[in-house]
């Protein structure tokens, strides 16, 4: 039997086991033994090679556009950005990773129009694992949802969960610690409403022999295995609703319904026409509020505080993130720094390497000769 047929053999196997206490562990068992199997899978696709994506990741941080073929991302591309995306009105007219770069507050955000998703991209359809590996890589998720395909956006989220891919969420907190011996020893917070021998099954599937485990907050089978395993990728996600300049008034209302069954508020997404370029403005500022970006104004010696050209970083990053992303040996000629702004009790604060700074800084790093 290939590893394919056992993905299937056991996801049949979950779906007919009625899910209660007495069959939770065995569920959890085969929901463990999946997931192996699918990394194998994985590995073997790898390793027989084929055509593949590749983008060379540059700027301040990387948005993918993800979307059904035709949904408009090239066209977008190209009215955000500086790139020359084929664009036409037919399905699959992109059949590499296309990047460009959006230049907004200061920062290079690179945006990649990939391959239209089509439904099982998942499971390789269409060059889906390819194009989903690329997806993987980026800081954010941008969904172009044709005002016409509002139902699109399910299969889109659902193959990139099957990719472990985590939209809008973070890890749970699940801390397994390993050790020399004792067995598997397992705390479970009072929201927990997993059992013990559940989480241990679980643990042994996945090779842990003997190990603590701490969970301290309510989760399932699948968040539990999202907990163990490291090869999940967590990423911020907006929903830009493309063509919206051919919304007739008395539809919109059904287009809100729509975005409403699917869980997004119409208030928070995005209405565009990349044709028409409209509201790009407004998801220029979508983008860089979901990346989570910030400017440093570097005061340079002799000329002040660079407000042109920001040093830009992550939301939580530190003064000694600067000093590496600046560059050169300056990290390691650090003695101090000065910080005015936001982040400062007050002008000209000294500070080390671990003070966090905020959006609009002025910085100025004070360096041994």
């Amino acid at each position: 039997m290939g590893v394919e047929d056992e993905i299937e053999e056991i996801r049949e196997e979950i779906s007919e086991t009625p899910y209660n206490k007495s069959t939770e562990a065995h569920i959890g068992r085969l929901k463990s033994k999946l997931a192996d199997l699918k990394e194998k899978l994985e590995n073997q696709s790898s390793a027989g090679g084929g055509q593949g994506y590749s983008v060379e990741q540059t700027g301040d941080a990387t948005v993918a556009l993800v979307g059904m073929p035709s949904a408009g991302k090239s066209t977008l591309l190209n009215a955000l950005t500086n790139a020359e995306s084929e664009v036409g009105a037919y399905e699959f007219t992109t059949l590499d990773v296309n990047p460009g770069m959006l230049k907004h507050k200061g920062a290079n955000i690179q945006v990649l129009d990939v391959p239209g998703l089509i439904e099982g991209a998942a499971g390789g359809r269409g060059g889906g694992r390819e194009v989903l590996s690329v997806i993987r890589t980026a800081d954010l998720v941008v969904f172009v949802l044709s005002v016409f395909e509002i139902d699109r956006y399910e299969p889109l989220r659902r193959d990139l969960y099957e990719n472990k891919i985590r939209l809008d969420t973070r890890p749970p907190r699940v801390r397994i610690t390993p050790k020399g011996k004792g067995g598997i020893d397992v705390t479970l917070g009072p929201e927990v409403d997993l059992e013990p021998d559940t989480v241990r099954e679980v643990l042994r599937e996945r090779g842990y022999v003997n190990a603590d485990v701490a969970i301290t907050e309510s989760v399932d089978l699948d968040l539990l295995l999202d907990g163990i395993l490291e090869n999940r990728v967590y990423l911020p996600s907006l929903v830009a609703v493309n063509k919206a300049d051919l919304i007739d008034q008395d539809y919109l209302d059904t287009v809100n319904a729509e975005l409403r069954e699917h869980d997004i508020d119409p208030e928070e997404a995005v209405f565009i026409s990349a044709e028409e370029e409209k509201g790009l403005d407004a998801l220029r500022e979508e983008i860089w509020q979901g990346l989570d970006l910030i400017r440093v104004y570097m005061d340079k010696p002799g000329r002040g505080p660079d407000y042109e050209e920001p040093l830009v970083l992550k939301a939580g990053q530190t003064v000694g993130d600067a000093a590496k992303k600046l560059g050169g040996d300056l990290d390691d000629r650090f003695r101090f720094a000065r910080v005015s702004g936001p982040s400062a009790k007050h002008d000209d604060q000294q500070v080390g390497r671990e003070h966090e700074l905020a959006d609009e800084d002025v910085l100025r790093i004070v360096a041994r000769r």
